[in-house]
């Protein structure tokens, strides 16, 4: 098994700090040597401990932090890697050269001035991949590897302890509250359908305009704004129908939850959901910031179950083939042996 240094410089939460997180750890559960270094969020470190790493902390500051490369570079003369994997732009700029073989993963379309030190890039999509190798990274040199999700069941969170009616069409949303995510077309959507309510896991920049929002539609009364919630396992159990309503998402972990809960999906078609989503047959695609297909879409999935377990099935079967945890480590794995065994010589001599 390979040495294998991780680093994220991420906020307190996030798609891609949930990624991270799970990754870690599965690796971790399929025999990987690891260090990995992480900001001191306390929900990080208490999910990488929790799955027997212990990490290491660094604030991964501006330019005047001269601290976080003098950790880093210690952690590579302690730990010796085979191989750096880091995530997003602040963290892979960061990381210094060395011995390794430097991985790169990018979940969007950043800045390539921050990755002209990689040796490699695993990018989460085919377009994400194109775009890297249209902005003038070596197409050889970038790889395709989507996200994961933890394959897991709960039992539904209570209706009563969210004053939503038991016989009412419930349809469950998460992601940050940012203009990206596109949760304003999604109540205009429901202000559309009478009687359903929404129940929104997230928080963000933009949760006080959507609530105003929610109001100004007259249907405050039957949305409930859950906060973050970094287990959302139970609203999905509870939930009849699953919308991502994005306007941009790179890939959408969001929409593999969907498929791995079970729940019937409504998604626009921004980049990742367009890729994913086969329309009609593991869920309904709908025209972004279109609030009357979105809401003609969600009002088929109410008034159809017949076809709400069709997709159900479907996204199931697309979620166990592609997606899961096994899959995505079988596939790091594979790329991991393929590069160390084509490393110059130079580089070969740590991994032997």
């Amino acid at each position: 098994m390979p040495r294998l240094l991780q680093a994220l410089a991420g906020a307190p939460e996030g798609g891609a700090e949930m990624h991270f997180l799970r990754l870690c750890v599965a690796l971790k559960r399929a025999g990987v040597e690891q260090r990995v270094v992480v900001r001191p969020h306390p929900k990080s470190l208490e999910v990488l401990r929790a799955g027997g790493i212990e990490p290491v902390t660094a604030r991964f500051g501006g330019l005047l932090d001269v601290k976080t490369s003098r950790i880093l570079k210690a952690e590579i003369a302690d730990f010796r890697p085979d191989l750096a994997l880091t995530y997003m732009s602040r963290a892979s700029a960061a990381m210094p050269k060395g011995d390794f073989l430097h991985l790169a993963r990018l979940g969007g379309y950043y800045d390539m001035k921050y990755y002209k030190r990689c040796d490699h890039l695993v990018c989460i999509t085919p377009d994400i991949k194109a775009y890297c190798a249209r902005e003038g990274f070596p197409e050889d040199n970038i790889h395709v590897i989507p996200n994961f999700v933890e394959d897991r069941q709960a039992a539904p969170q209570s209706r009563a302890a969210l004053d939503t009616p038991e016989d009412a069409p419930l349809v469950f949303a998460l992601g940050r509250l940012h203009e990206n995510k596109a949760f304003d077309t999604l109540l205009q959507s429901v202000a559309l359908l009478p009687g359903a309510y929404l129940w929104l896991a997230g928080d963000g920049p933009l949760r006080q305009k959507l609530e105003q929002e929610a109001a100004r539609l007259g249907v405050a009364e039957r949305v409930r704004f859950l906060g973050w919630q970094h287990d959302p396992a139970p609203f999905f159990a509870a939930a009849d129908i699953y919308v991502v309503p994005s306007r941009h998402e790179p890939l959408g972990s969001v929409v593999l939850e969907g498929w791995m809960y079970r729940v019937p999906m409504v998604a626009a078609a921004a980049q990742g959901p367009g890729w994913l989503v086969g329309d009609q047959e593991d869920g309904l695609l709908v025209p972004i910031d279109d609030v009357a297909a979105m809401a003609a879409a969600i009002g088929r999935l109410i008034a159809e179950p017949q076809t709400a377990e069709r997709l159900v099935q479907a996204g199931r079967q697309r979620f166990e083939e592609g997606f899961t945890e096994q899959v995505a480590v079988a596939r790091y794995l594979e790329l991991f042996d393929r590069l160390l065994s084509d490393k110059p010589p130079l580089l070969a001599q740590s991994a032997g």
